[in-house]
């Protein structure tokens, strides 16, 4: 695009690009971000970011925001002040997208959302649609009648009239933009022209509709520089308007095959009739972009032959069978991903831990559902996941009306997790999210649980030889198989989820109960780090208690030991009693050893003391089962920006 940096480069700045996800807004965006770097893709559904995601967007340059949700919006608004503003955002515009209430509630709702935290912008400029024109399609003026004959129509007509509004009372530096057929590269595979060029390369035509329906086809590359011009050039005087970006010329389906032909070499016959058309499309479909270029001083300058080789050369270029057509069809399921965070004194690491999981979900191309779990924190955390939940609805926020401890945070949250599988961390980032990825891929090449195995901790010496002695016992004690130097750190799955929930015992020791559930188990290796911030609230004790609360919820050794040594010393008894009636047959006059009666009545009583102990741990566990205490209490939740304060709203909310 001739003269396209330079035009870049007047953009004020910061950017942001609302929809980048989508065809036109990745195009916008990846033209942008050539030359400078402070543009914004602004998405929410994590099935389009595939072409963010291959266009290889820094995740810096992306963030995520529900236009729907007010103050979503306004935090994002409020910590980049962007001046620029590129909105791509709809839904409705292809026959699947039918859901009646989101095309209003996303076009109209959303769009009012970010126009309303529009303050101190230099341009605000808004994907419109030609759609708006309905039955008058046929080389309409901006000013001609808007006859709409579908809800997407009706909603980007409205939008029209919202700028127009904004614009004259409230003094917003606006215009629409009325975009015809825009083709090019990143285009969904299964809409006309990309299919078009994929037939034509393999010498054959898709199932088209009736030859003289007709369209105005723009290449990207001119809808792109459109949406540049626009911004460069709105002013006080053109705000508000409407202007439609088409290339003038209408062109039927008969002579978009016959180019086709020509260009490619087909030499196949084409038969008619054989795919439906939307409910809306009309039989002529085009339009006059002279206000366009009286304006912004916009005027397309590629014409369709051009464009139809341009395209052509970028599917062979980009391997489009391989790369492009896997990534838009996602033959797996879209996964949604639950990561569970127990946090504790971790107010600091919430904001990076937030960040790493989104750039981490956005890189495996899933849904996600992040728990955090304010176990009683004394620091701001509450706060902090206040203000996250308020940006992103994807975020609950659960607060306990104590200190449960780790064990009783991971139940709270898989209680309410409504993910295809969780993920278990501590939220002082020493499980780093970066290694979900790994978790994902196992997990989607069968395995129902993968943990992480800590082959080195960034610890002291002793405590690294302190932790793998720990391990290797519990793994030995044990009367299951448990793998060594594996923490609570692990993606399960929902079916494994739901019966550990739905183990009745309140004393809990994770790891090891996902173990005991059994199913199909791997570990993935990695090391962990120290804290990022403060210290950790382990301590030796706390160690010990660790220790024994695995030991003792997974083994019975310690009793069999008990037995064995109970054993063993009254047999010694018997010898000893033997030796020292021989003994005083044999040797009357043998003095008698005090400082030996003393040791042995320390010793059994040691051994005595250290038995009532270990049989007196047992015991307690059984008390606390029959207590049947709840294993923790919430004090609230936040949950799809509402704040939940009892059990039954919770359940309500969660069907």
């Amino acid at each position: 695009m001739e003269g396209i940096k330079e035009k870049i480069q007047r953009l004020h700045g910061p950017i942001f690009i609302f929809g980048a996800s989508g065809f036109i807004g990745a195009n916008v965006l990846n033209s942008i971000l050539k030359y400078r770097k402070d543009c914004f893709a602004i998405t929410h559904n994590p099935r389009s970011a595939w072409r963010l995601r291959l266009l290889k967007i820094p995740s810096e340059n992306i963030l995520h925001c529900d236009i729907n949700y007010k103050k979503s919006i306004e935090s994002i608004f409020k910590e980049y002040a962007p001046k620029t503003i590129f909105n791509l955002s709809a839904y409705g515009a292809y026959s699947k997208q039918n859901n009646t209430s989101l095309i209003y509630e996303t076009n109209i709702i959303g769009v009012v959302n970010i126009l309303e935290a529009c303050k101190n912008i230099k341009a605000y400029i808004h994907a419109g649609s030609s759609s708006e024109y309905g039955l008058n399609s046929a080389n309409p003026k901006e000013d001609d009648e808007l006859i709409p004959n579908s809800h997407y129509a009706v909603s980007k007509i409205s939008t029209s009239y919202l700028l127009s509004y904004y614009a004259k009372f409230h003094n917003l530096p606006c215009l629409n933009l009325r975009l015809y057929s825009i083709y090019g590269p990143w285009e969904e595979p299964d809409r006309l022209i990309p299919k078009v060029i994929e037939c034509a390369l393999v010498n054959s035509y898709p199932p088209l509709v009736n030859p003289s329906t007709t369209r105005d086809f723009i290449y990207i590359d001119d809808c792109v520089e459109a949406f540049i011009d626009a911004a460069n050039n709105v002013n006080n005087k053109n705000s508000g308007h409407s202007l439609n970006i088409g290339s003038g010329h209408k062109t039927t389906l008969e002579q978009l095959v016959g180019t086709c032909k020509t260009l490619f070499n087909i030499d196949k016959e084409l038969v008619w009739g054989t795919m439906a058309n939307r409910g809306w499309d009309t039989a002529e479909w085009y339009g006059n972009y002279n206000k366009a270029k009286k304006l912004i001083n916009w005027q397309p300058k590629i014409n369709l032959k051009e464009g139809l080789e341009k395209f052509a050369d970028w599917q062979k270029t980009i391997d489009y069978t391989n790369k492009i057509l896997p990534a838009f069809n996602s033959p797996k399921k879209l996964a949604k991903i639950s990561p569970i965070i127990a946090c504790y004194k971790d107010a600091q690491a919430i904001p990076y831990m937030y960040q790493r999981l989104i750039e981490t979900f956005h890189k495996i191309g899933c849904n996600y559902e992040i728990i955090f779990v304010n176990d009683n924190s004394p620091d701001d955390t509450e706060k902090v996941l206040q203000e996250i939940c308020e940006k992103d609805l994807n975020v609950i926020a659960i607060k306990h009306s104590r200190n449960f401890g780790s064990q009783a945070a991971f139940v709270s949250g898989m209680e309410i997790a409504t993910g295809d599988a969780v993920v278990l961390m501590d939220g002082d980032l020493q499980d780093p999210p970066e290694m979900i990825q790994q978790f994902f891929d196992q997990w989607q090449n069968g395995y129902q649980v993968v943990y992480g195995r800590r082959i080195k901790r960034e610890a002291s010496m002793f405590m690294n030889f302190a932790y793998k002695t720990f391990y290797k016992i519990f793994s030995k004690m044990s009367d299951i198989t448990i793998p060594q130097d594996a923490g609570d750190f692990s993606l399960i799955d929902k079916k494994v989820v739901e019966h550990i929930v739905d183990l009745p015992e309140k004393e809990q020791f994770l790891r090891g109960l996902r173990a005991w559930v059994g199913f199909k188990q791997t570990g993935v290796d990695y090391v962990r780090p120290e804290r990022m911030f403060g210290v950790s609230t382990n301590n030796l004790r706390k160690n010990i208690w660790w220790a024994k609360k695995g030991i003792l919820s997974f083994s019975y050794l310690p009793l069999e030991i008990m037995s064995y040594l109970g054993f063993i010393l009254t047999a010694a008894s018997f010898l000893a009693i033997a030796f020292q009636v021989v003994g005083k047959i044999m040797y009357p006059d043998l003095p008698h050893g005090i400082p030996t009666l003393i040791v042995l009545v320390l010793f059994f009583g040691g051994v005595q003391l250290l038995s009532i102990s270990i049989i007196g741990e047992y015991l307690s566990k059984v008390v606390d089962e029959t207590k049947s205490r709840p294993k923790f209490i919430r004090d609230k939740v936040i949950i799809k920006g509402r704040s939940i304060e009892t059990n039954s709203e919770l359940k309500n909310l969660l069907k």
